[in-house]
């Protein structure tokens, strides 16, 4: 006696979190050579202090400058990212893009329609990170 119909893969629905797409898409994202960091000065700060509040944040530092609209079949991503002084600027697109798109699509089976990115700052090789002095030691 047979129960149910069809493939037992195809029985129920999956659905993905804007927020494991978003992970997914940090990380890819960092791994791009002459992307020195996600989010705007001003996110990336508030960030770091954000981060040494015990439950100070929801968005983890993977996270940072990322933001994901999913559906039940596609992905769009917004990023915003610093890449690195005499890097390519066209060329760190290109590659995220085609590093975020390979990674959401392999491990999530979502279609990536659009990857936005937003180059908020160059980080200079003489420039000390914005990450804000501890006000407690």
């Amino acid at each position: 006696m047979r129960r149910g119909g069809g493939d037992p893969g195809t029985r129920g629905r999956t659905t993905i979190a804007d927020g494991v797409v978003e992970k997914i898409t940090g990380m890819a994202a960092r791994d791009v050579a002459g992307v020195h960091a996600m989010g705007s000065g001003m996110s990336r700060t508030f960030g770091a202090v954000r981060d040494r509040v015990p439950g100070g944040g929801t968005k983890s530092g993977v996270t940072r400058g990322v933001k994901a609209e999913v559906g039940e079949k596609q992905t769009a991503l917004d990023l915003e990212i610093v890449v690195e002084y005499g890097v390519s600027i066209a060329d760190v697109a290109r590659d995220v893009r085609e590093n975020v798109v390979a990674a959401v699509e392999r491990m999530t089976g979502l279609e990536v329609v659009e990857v936005n990115i937003a180059v908020s700052d160059v980080k200079l090789p003489d420039e000390e990170d914005e990450e804000p002095e501890p006000r407690i030691k």
